[in-house]
């Protein structure tokens, strides 16, 4: 009986043992590759700044932990993010971005909404790449709650824009929504009158044809006069004084 319970110590000990050094290595372990996809709105340097901004955040141990059991960071602009182990020393961080297609300035604040017009995040700086969009009417703005604009099918307008003006490879710096149902993009020193929004696809189409000649200069473009059926059409393009 003696000899069997003294083999168990000896069994549990080296059972104890080997797990506490198990349990000091993966303390120990430093994370020192780190990859990022998935982020647009800020650089990989970035989000590695953020979510490990000294070198306790890098153990191995401790990343895995707080990854499993804690909340995540809260990042403006991001939804969230999925931390994947390829090793103890290696990591993969993917990026879940919020989605925005545009945003208003309201209180000296840019506030960004999604696809169905959702206040999503706020910034005091404006980010590249979302275009700002005026001539709205709306009343008190609250954060993840939907603008309030007089009809919602301008959100639908926006998006589908937004979604032409991707397919062209085409950023506009700011839309503008007139009372009459008039859009113009804004391109550094270039208005784009673009007229309803009928027939966006061959508008943008042209534009993108007659960008190259423009680039450069200030002025406006007139759009508003496209007509799908004439294939020869001639757009006038009025310099700023």
């Amino acid at each position: 009986m003696r000899e069997g319970f003294g083999r168990k110590r000896v069994w549990f000990s080296a059972v104890g043992i080997t797990a506490l050094f198990l349990v000091i290595l993966f303390l120990s372990v430093k994370i020192t590759d780190i990859t990022v996809t998935g982020n647009k709105k800020y650089d990989s340097d970035q989000i590695v700044e953020m979510l490990f901004p000294d070198s306790l955040s890098r153990n191995s141990g401790i990343c895995y932990l707080k990854d499993r059991f804690e909340p995540h960071k809260k990042i403006p602009f991001v939804e969230d993010y999925k931390i994947v182990f390829r090793s103890m020393s290696q990591i993969d961080i993917i990026v879940y971005e919020k989605s925005m297609v545009g945003c208003v300035s309201y209180m000296s604040s840019y506030m960004y909404f999604d696809k169905d017009g959702i206040i999503v995040e706020s910034a005091s700086e404006k980010l590249p790449g979302i275009p700002e969009i005026t001539g709205l009417k709306f009343g008190h703005i609250v954060l993840y709650e939907k603008l309030p604009v007089e009809s919602a099918q301008i959100f639908s307008d926006i998006l589908n824009l937004t979604q032409v003006l991707s397919i062209y490879k085409i950023e506009s710096d700011q839309i503008r929504f007139s009372s009459n149902g008039s859009t113009t993009l804004h391109i550094g020193d270039i208005d784009v009158v673009l007229g309803g929004n009928n027939d966006l696809n061959g508008k943008i189409s042209e534009l993108s044809d007659i960008m190259p000649q423009i680039v450069g200069l200030s002025g406006t473009l007139y759009l508003d006069t496209y007509d799908e059926g004439n294939l020869n059409a001639m757009y006038a393009f009025k310099p700023r004084a």
